[in-house]
């Protein structure tokens, strides 16, 4: 099977890479210097916990006109980007293409409906820990390399059952669910917790988690958010933050969210797609939102990165 990464950050190069050491035909979209890196040296998985690997040669481009049609489309962009990316999609989709987004957030799939027939979208969720190290090498930390996929209708289509076996081949726990919306608000109720908190107290998953104010703050944000899910009709199950939480305590203890990682480095989050989500729903549906509110106040001044601070005189 054909498969492109358009995003080969810390999601779409990992599984990626899993795809294409176990034999399946991958092309990595990439730009800048991580795409030349790949182009000379590989793409390069590091880690102390998972399978290392080193994919070279690797198929690897800027253009997905380059590409022509193939079975998957995983996309992993940051969020911002995927208005101007979705376009850029067509010369891959073919009529059973199916375009899976990988990316955080509860919209992206809104995005791509406007471009695309519902029938190449499929809802996708991701749990990896991986981001950039350098130009070509990808550094994962942790266990978890898990992708939930499902048709919007429901069904278990066969493309997919065929990419649950592709996935397995690859070493990635792969779940075909029949009602993806559902698994998409039970990841973004972690998510949007996970991110913020990290971001906001600068420390990994292990010292949040062990901490009993930031640890009720995890949990908080994640009851607001699974509380709006509730008021857009959302089936998310009813103990779902006492879940999250346990999914929470399962991570290794220096494992953090990609958001955590821009922060450190100055980096654009996507803040505003996450817990200001949150937030702007709560506002929408007359639900409170303090905890998400407090953590949008605190990492709002950082959204735009380091390149949005302006020196101020005294």
């Amino acid at each position: 099977m054909r498969f492109a990464m358009m995003g080969t950050g810390g999601v779409g190069g990992v599984f990626g890479a899993r795809l294409a050491e176990a034999g399946e035909d991958v092309t990595f979209i990439a730009r800048g210097s991580h795409l030349q890196a790949i182009k000379q040296n590989g793409l390069r998985i590091v880690s102390d916990k998972t399978h290392e690997l080193l994919i070279k040669p690797a198929q690897a481009t800027a253009d997905p006109g380059e590409i022509g049609p193939v079975d998957y489309v995983f996309l992993s962009v940051k969020l911002w980007d995927t208005e101007a990316v979705a376009p850029l999609l067509k010369p891959m989709i073919a009529q059973n293409t199916a375009i899976i987004s990988l990316q955080n957030g509860i919209e992206k799939d809104d995005i791509l409906h406007r471009h695309y027939d519902p029938h190449n979208i499929v809802g996708g969720v991701a749990y990896v820990a991986s981001f950039i190290m350098q130009p070509g090498v990808i550094e994962q930390r942790g266990t978890r390399q898990k992708l939930v996929f499902g048709e919007f209708s429901g069904i278990q289509s066969e493309r997919l059952l065929k990419l649950a076996e592709a996935c397995q081949r690859a070493h990635i726990k792969a779940v075909v669910s029949d009602d993806i919306k559902r698994d998409l608000w039970e990841k973004f109720v972690v998510l949007i917790a996970m991110s913020a908190v990290t971001s906001a107290t600068r420390m990994t998953i292990g010292n949040v988690r062990s901490e009993p104010f930031s640890r009720e703050l995890l949990i908080d944000a994640m009851r607001e958010a699974a509380m709006i899910a509730k008021a857009r009709g959302i089936k998310v199950s009813d103990d779902i933050v006492d879940k999250q939480m346990e999914y929470l305590d399962s991570l290794a203890p220096e494992v953090s969210s990609s958001m955590h990682h821009d922060i450190e480095h100055g980096n654009r989050l996507e803040l505003p797609w996450l817990s200001g989500m949150v937030v702007e729903l709560g506002r929408k549906l007359d639900v409170p939102t303090p905890a998400n509110k407090a953590l949008v106040g605190v990492l709002m001044p950082h959204a735009m990165g380091r390149q949005s601070h302006v020196a101020v005189k005294s």
